[in-house]
């Protein structure tokens, strides 16, 4: 009888022996089962890498400690290389280029150029933001500021490309406001979408975006610092330059206005 107990608790302890290495192998089998659904998962996650149309151009003015701003352009390339301008306004410099590859983080939403922590942006639709040199967005009054926009890819060739001289100011033509020291114009650059001029005594420049419906906007726009006697249309022409959005070309004439309000500037073409 003796015998027979140890022999009954013999078989119990293969048993559960048996039945706990099943476990063991089946828990093995889950978590490796896991591992490979939560991998496969990640790779159809949706992210900015795999998800947005990325690639493109995307302009904006970042904040600059000692100078207006830095007139900014960065490709993004499918290749995963990049081109980056910079342009310090107000100051003599020609622009920096620089060139190289870029890397995703590995959440797939974030680019840093060639290994360069303080040249990480976030990548959102149509947007790239400069995040500062921990990686993280800059929060506050300023965090637009931070903003590169997509570049539109929409053109017009009866705008680009061409001379204009301004004719009329505010609603008078510019002969009856005063003589300036040199004719005032305004030029839309197709290439690397440049703008600029002359207001009359100082010459302008800076880059635009063209928009559906005629729309536009400009960069902040620099100027030279010339002193002339006259610069009443200079004064005035440059406060409109900040403010116009939107343009109309009818009978050889470019109208710039403010959303549909009255022409605040208006050019003809010079032959």
């Amino acid at each position: 009888m003796k015998k027979l107990s140890i022999n009954i608790l013999v078989a119990l302890a293969t048993v559960a022996s048996f039945v706990s290495c099943n476990e063991k192998a089946k828990k093995q089998e889950d978590e490796a089962t896991t591992l490979t659904e939560e991998k496969v998962t990640g790779n159809d996650e949706h992210t900015s890498e795999n998800s947005l149309d990325w690639n493109g151009k995307y302009k904006g003015t970042l904040p600059c400690a000692d100078c207006a701003g830095i007139e900014t352009s960065l490709e993004l390339k499918k290749d995963e290389t990049y081109v980056l301008t910079s342009k310090y306004i107000g100051k003599e410099d020609d622009p920096i280029e620089k060139t190289g590859t870029f890397e995703w983080n590995q959440e797939g939403n974030q680019v840093t150029l060639e290994g360069d922590a303080q040249q990480q942006y976030f990548v959102g639709e149509n947007t790239l933001t400069k995040l500062d040199n921990e990686g993280k967005k800059v929060e506050g009054d300023l965090a637009e500021k931070y903003v590169l926009k997509k570049e539109s890819m929409v053109t017009d060739t009866t705008l680009t490309d061409k001379k204009w001289k301004l004719v009329t100011l505010m609603g008078k033509p510019i002969s009856e406001i005063e003589e300036t020291a040199t004719e005032p114009f305004i030029e839309f650059s197709s290439e690397e979408n440049r703008v600029g001029g002359n207001a009359g005594c100082n010459n302008f420049s800076g880059s635009y975006t063209l928009k559906e419906g005629n729309r536009f906007e400009t960069s902040p726009l620099a100027t030279t610092m010339k002193a002339c006697m006259k610069m009443q249309v200079e004064g005035q022409l440059m406060k409109v330059l900040e403010k116009v959005d939107t343009y109309t070309i009818k009978d050889g004439k470019l109208s710039l206005t403010k959303g549909k309000m009255a022409p605040l500037a208006v050019f003809e073409e010079a032959k």
